[in-house]
């Protein structure tokens, strides 16, 4: 009987055992950094902790990113993620550099898309990855080398001139339509009626950055609507084989900034503006039209008078409403992300592809991208409809086939160099003759 006793002891303290076993491994579920159907926890049983970083050289979206960041670790609890700031001034390209310089890469990098191939040594092939299906046509070919394509396409961004609407309302005593500014002259006639109404026309930023890496390469850009004869343009520029003096696109766009600095707000002092000046006083009513792109909402919804009535107008480069240029928008893939190969672990190369596919399917991960970062999505499974009304105003343009592509792999330093010409010749401090020549000379010189 004892012997009988035992045995049912210790028979009953071996399920116990069992029990608790298997409760213990069922808590562990919801960490895995593995995508299931669902979007959040997949089938592994354990998952350790996993730090990984991401470099945003998109400074607007700096703290939307430091939320999703929060969302995402409540779908991975095992996964935390570091938002680093590209500081201000320094390029994308300068600050990954130096990280890589110092053995410490991010687990994530976002650059510009003429940096990747510079990485693309360093990074991992992301070819294989679900969302390629997935991503919009022509917004990975630029990232592709040797067939393998390097980068995550994040966002889509567009530029022109961004108009209030209650502004141009008041000006033309009517409701505006847009497509009627389609020629230099019609854009100066619009000037001219919203300097009559008793506003401002337009502010230009005069920035480097906006007319190195945006005003000038429309000149570029709007040679043709074919990319490979825009390619073989850029490519005879280098050359020094391209006549500016007498190129039609070229002469047309920088009559286009002359009518432009004639009405600008600060014509006086055409240099002293700054970027947060921009949305200010276009939000306030203060300027009827802005060039800049939709990643100005966020600054510009803080003083929005108009009750988000906004949207774009191409920058016209001739007075023939044919000619391609004047009616579309530049818009391109901007930013893309990169995953380090050198120095972050396997597991942390895993979360970091974890976090990519949570952008693309999951419904926080899309509304992060949507609705908080107001980010035009790269990904044609993604759905939600843009509340901004300047991304709203490029996915129009988009969708009735009014767009060019934005010069997105220039040199790195075209902003700086040839922006600084620009910024010359808008002061005044040297006429066409000598600004042809400073590009001219500059794409001669690259390598």
């Amino acid at each position: 009987m004892k012997s009988l006793k035992w045995i049912q002891v210790l028979a009953l303290s071996l399920i116990a055992v069992m029990v608790v076993t298997a409760c213990g491994n069922s808590g562990n579920t919801g960490n895995s950094s593995n995508i299931s159907n669902s979007g959040n926890a997949g089938s592994s049983n354990e998952k350790s902790e996993v730090k990984i970083t991401l470099l945003n050289s998109k400074g607007e979206i700096q703290a939307p990113l430091e939320e999703a960041a929060k969302t995402f670790k409540e779908d991975y609890s095992n996964i935390t993620l570091e938002i680093i700031p590209v500081p201000a001034g320094q390029s994308p390209f300068e600050k990954a550099s130096a990280l890589y310089a110092s053995g410490n890469p991010a687990t994530i990098t976002m650059l510009d898309t003429g940096d990747v191939e510079k990485f693309k040594d360093r990074v991992l092939d992301l070819s294989g990855e679900k969302w390629m299906a997935d991503a919009v046509d022509r917004s990975t070919s630029l990232t592709t080398f040797d067939g393998k394509n390097y980068a995550f396409p994040l966002a889509i961004e567009g530029y022109g001139f961004i108009y209030n609407k209650a502004v141009v309302d008041k000006a033309v005593g009517g409701s505006f339509e847009p497509a009627t500014i389609n020629t230099t002259n019609a854009l100066e006639e619009l000037f001219k009626k919203i300097e009559a109404s008793g506003k401002a026309p337009l502010i230009i930023s005069p920035m480097d950055w906006s007319l190195g890496a945006h005003y000038l390469p429309l000149a570029y850009a709007g040679q043709s609507a074919d990319t490979a004869a825009v390619t073989k343009f850029v490519e005879d520029l280098k050359a020094g084989t391209v006549d500016l003096a007498s190129n039609a696109v070229f002469n047309g766009l920088i009559d286009t900034f002359d009518v432009m600095a004639k009405y600008n707000i600060d014509k006086t002092s055409p240099l002293s503006g700054t970027y947060e000046r921009g949305p200010e006083v276009l939000g306030k009513g203060e300027v009827g039209i802005w060039f800049q792109g939709n990643w100005a909402w966020p600054q510009i919804s803080s003083f929005d008078t108009a009750s988000g009535q906004y949207g774009f107008l191409p920058v016209p480069v001739s007075n023939n409403a044919d000619d391609f240029g004047n009616t579309q928008i530049s818009s391109a893939v901007s930013k893309r992300l990169v995953l380090d190969k050198e120095k972050n672990t396997a597991e942390q190369q895993a979360a970091a592809k974890t976090f990519l596919e949570w952008m693309v399917y999951n419904e926080k991960g899309q509304d992060f991208l949507v609705n908080k970062a107001n980010i035009i999505p790269a990904f044609k499974n993604v759905t939600l409809e843009a509340k901004d009304p300047l991304a709203k105003s490029i996915s129009e343009h988009i969708a009735n086939g009014k767009t060019q592509d934005s010069m997105s792999t220039l040199p790195a330093d075209h902003w700086a160099k040839l922006g600084a010409a620009m910024q010359k010749y808008l002061a005044g401090a040297g006429d066409r003759a000598e600004l042809t020549k400073e590009i001219e000379d500059y794409w001669k010189a690259v390598k």
